[in-house]
């Protein structure tokens, strides 16, 4: 199978296949709802809509995002081949049904109608390694929860959040009151500490990339993420925002270095559909 057929599966996969842990997860939030709420009700309509979409192979949600590609390359990588295979496997992801034609330009507003266009697909790239092989992850991000991505600068006077890891408590806390169930509750997060502006977005979204329930190396950030998600949880904000004990999936929290002027909080926002699949070219 040629790169290019690789990659357009990958695209087939990860946009009617939700990944195991995530539908785990899902599947635990249903169960620990109280039986015949809106909560457990949504959770089980979510869930049976992963089974048909797998099922049937089509795409998990109608908006199928924005496509972000992580690429770690290996020997003998060819950085301009990779970037004519991916296009051509999202021309024919797209023209499949498989991608919603989801690019508009920026000013004009115009479609280019099959997804490829300035800065689309978003590729980022990793540190390469000394593998035979390129590993390729694709996450489609849909614009809802892209939307409720923010950035906190602190300290905070209004929070009382000073430059400190419950003031970086108080910001995630903040940004999950303020979305209140948009962007497709119950959500997943992906923190920075630090960086520059730009750095903290990168960063928060390659967070999204960790199977859900696995903590921080570091114990003092370990124990924030487990903090947040179970007082993101006692909000009662639930999914959808209609209510519930499931307002998160998990927390994912990262520290990075930063300019002794500046302590960023970015966070990144996902939905419940995690929509992420790796493969090797």
């Amino acid at each position: 199978m040629s790169d290019t057929q690789l990659l357009f599966q990958l695209l087939r996969q990860v946009s009617t296949e939700l990944p195991a842990d995530v539908r785990s997860a899902l599947e635990q939030a249903a169960s620990v709802e109280t039986a015949e709420s809106p909560a457990q009700s949504i959770l089980q309509d979510i869930l049976r809509n992963v089974e048909l979409a797998a099922e049937r192979q089509r795409p998990l949600c109608q908006d199928t995002g924005t496509i972000q590609v992580f690429v770690r390359p290996g020997l003998d990588f060819r950085r301009q081949q990779f970037l004519d295979d991916l296009h051509e496997a999202v021309r024919e992801a797209t023209a499949q049904g498989l991608l919603r034609k989801n690019c508009v330009l920026a000013v004009s507003g115009k479609n280019t109608g099959d997804n490829l266009g300035p800065g689309s697909p978003s590729v980022h790239w990793l540190d390469e390694t000394n593998a035979p092989e390129t590993q390729v992850t694709v996450l489609l991000k849909g614009g809802g929860s892209e939307n409720m991505s923010c950035q906190y600068s602190l300290p905070d006077i209004p929070l009382h959040a000073a430059r400190d890891l419950d003031g970086v408590r108080r910001c995630v806390l903040d940004a999950v009151t303020r979305i209140q169930g948009q962007g497709c509750a119950p959500g997943i997060l992906g923190v920075v500490i630090g960086g520059d502006r730009a750095m903290g977005y990168e960063e928060a979204k390659q967070l999204l990339l960790r199977p859900l329930g696995s903590r921080n190396p570091q114990p003092e950030l370990a124990a924030l993420e487990k903090t947040l998600l179970e007082q993101a949880n006692s909000l009662g904000i639930g999914p959808m925002g209609l209510g519930g004990k499931t307002t998160l999936l998990d927390v994912f929290v990262k520290e990075t270095s930063r300019h002794p002027a500046s302590f960023f909080v970015t966070i990144a926002y996902n939905c419940w559909c995690c929509r992420r699949q790796t493969v090797s070219l």
